[in-house]
Order: structure tokens, then sequence, then C-alpha cells
């Protein structure tokens, strides 16, 4: 067996996580254990509770998603909003193959539930169940229900955000891609936090991040696998399936992308920020110096957690002109949104 290449060192603050963590014994993805990573940790009633401390309410509704089949949306509005707001069209992360459209609101808690929107999470299908195309259509037929729903929601459909984190920030540019080829719902940003783009496992990034971190080659494969099947890393894979293959990135919205310098997905998130450059599209890309795939998430209180989180909150304010947030008008009480655990 070959020596490990050389990577990036883990930032110090970060580097104390993974070491509690390599300490549990190594993990290595399997399909038996999906069921378990597809549920919500806490219960519903507890995620509510949660948001409504922050002036926040929800509910769902169940709308049509690929091939017309059932899907769940969840809507997220301030309690007693009244007229016209902003869209935030959410696609929650984990490879495709699991997570919960509930369980990463904590994500969203301090850059943008300070802001008046409606924020809409997805319950796409996922694989190896529901494989490519499913989860990239229902995430696009979501987004076409939201728009054609403007007014019920009381959302501007000129000011409609799609955002991601991981495979959601993947199939936030599939889903892009989509409404730009489809003369769909026009976006007006997209945020995409380390997204999953790449099928093709061929980066220096990926051999980097082999056995180390928290999400690693291995997972990364794993999930590409289930999605794509014997399909992957051929020429058989459609663009908005693996956004990385797209020829033509023109016409895209305005973007925000961050990764860390010492992640599995840092080499296609900055060429794909170079290619949006290339074509003309307004994009801000940050590399945040020693940090593994969701760092923010997972160890919030970091410096380097607290400056990728606020260079976030600067962006969204830059792009929906709010000087003022809820949180200095309201006076809510402060407290964390969350739905899966750290």
């Amino acid at each position: 067996m070959s020596d490990p290449i050389a990577r990036p060192p883990f930032d110090p603050e970060l580097a104390t996580f993974l070491t509690a963590l390599e300490a549990r014994g190594p993990f290595t993805l399997t399909a038996e254990m999906l069921p378990r990573m597809r549920q919500l940790d806490v219960p519903e009633d507890v995620v509510d509770e949660r948001l409504r401390s922050r002036g926040y309410q929800r509910r769902s509704v169940t709308v049509p998603g690929h091939l017309g089949d059932p899907i769940d949306l969840a809507i997220i509005d301030r309690v007693e909003r009244s007229g016209t707001t902003a869209a935030v069209f959410s696609i929650h992360g984990g490879g495709m193959v699991f997570g919960h459209h509930l369980g990463n609101l904590d994500s969203f808690d301090d850059w943008l539930l300070d802001h008046d929107v409606v924020l809409v999470s997805v319950d796409y299908r996922l694989a190896p169940e529901y494989p490519d195309p499913y989860p990239v259509e229902d995430c696009y037929a979501g987004l076409v229900w939201v728009a054609a729903h403007a007014d019920e929601l009381g959302i501007d459909p000129a000011r409609i955000v799609i955002a991601g984190q991981s495979a959601g920030g993947g199939l936030a540019v599939g889903t892009a891609l989509l409404a730009r080829d489809r003369q769909g719902p026009d976006l007006m940003a997209q945020i995409l936090v380390s997204p999953m783009l790449d099928d093709r496992d061929e980066t220096v990034s990926t051999q980097q991040i082999d056995g180390v971190g928290v999400a690693d080659r291995q997972m990364n494969r794993f999930a590409w696998d289930a999605y794509l099947g014997a399909r992957r890393a051929t020429a058989d894979v459609s663009e908005y399936a693996a956004p990385a293959c797209a020829a033509d990135l023109s016409a895209l919205p305005r973007t925000y992308i961050d990764c860390g310098s010492a992640e599995v997905f840092r080499d296609e998130d900055v060429a794909f920020a170079s290619r949006l450059w290339a074509a003309g599209v307004d994009a801000e890309l940050h590399v945040w110096p020693g940090a593994f795939h969701g760092f923010t998430s997972m160890v919030p209180d970091a410096a380097i957690s607290r400056t990728a989180t606020a260079a976030l909150a600067d962006w969204t304010r830059r792009l929906l002109g709010d000087s003022s947030p809820i949180s200095r008008a309201a006076g809510r009480q402060d407290g964390p949104v969350t739905g899966l655990s750290r």
C-alpha cells in the first residue's frame, strides 16, 4: 500500500474534534446504515418549538414531484408576517442517500433566520431506491411549485434563492441548470456550501482526503455509486446530476461558494467557481484554511467556523439588501434552531 499524499493540515481547533471522532474507530458508510441516517434525531415538535423561539413557524404541503409522485415541502416563515418577501429554497445534504429535510435547520441560524424570508425545505427522494434523476427532478418540481404559488406563499417570484450544502449544493446547481434550460423559475441567487459536484473521483483533494476528515473519498464514491450506478464517471452522466461536467455555465444566477482547504470537495468547488467567472457569472468563493467538510455545523464555536458563518451572513445581507434584520427589530429570544444533532 502506497503512502498517502501530503495534504493541508487541519485547523488546530477543528483537529481536536477529529481526534475525538477518530477515537470511536474507523467509519465506513454502508447501505445498512442508511435507514438510521435518514431519521430526524429530535421530534418534530421540538424542531417547531425552536423555530418559534426565533419567531418562525412551520407547515407542510404535499406537491407533485418527479413524474407527478407526491413529495413534501416544509414552509417556514415568520409568525404574523404580512406582505411579500424573498424565498430561500433549501436542499439538504447527505450524499443523495441520507439526511432529512428538517434536519439542517441549524445551518440557517446565524445567517438567514434574522431576515424576513420564507424558507422552503424540499423532502426529495433518496438513492439508491430513487437514483438519478429522481432527486434533482424532485427538487426542480418543488421549485416550480413554489414559483407558481408565490402569491399564496407571500413571496416575490423575482427574489427566489436556491441553497444547498454538500449533496444539496450539487442538487441546487442541477436544479438551477434545469430552471435555466427549461425556462423555469428565474432564480435570484444560489448559495452553495461545500457543494458535491463531480462524480469522477479524479481531483487531488479526493486523493488527499482518503480515510481522514469527516466526509472522505470512500463516502463520496459510495454516494455517487448509489446515485448513478454503473454510469458513474462515464459520458452517460447528465450535467444535472453531476454539474461539474456541465458544458455551459452561462446565465446562472449570482453565486456564493465556500469549502474547506482540507476537504474532499475542495478542488471541484474551486474549479466550478473559476468556470462561473469564465462564463461571466457573479460568484464569490471562500476556501477556509484547515477546514474539513461540515465544519461550521460540527464545530460552530471554532474561530474559523465563526469567520465562515460571518462571511455568509455578510453576503446574504448584501444580497437581500436588508440592513436591519428582524432580530434587532423584534427583540426575539436568541437560541439555536436545530434538527439533527451536530
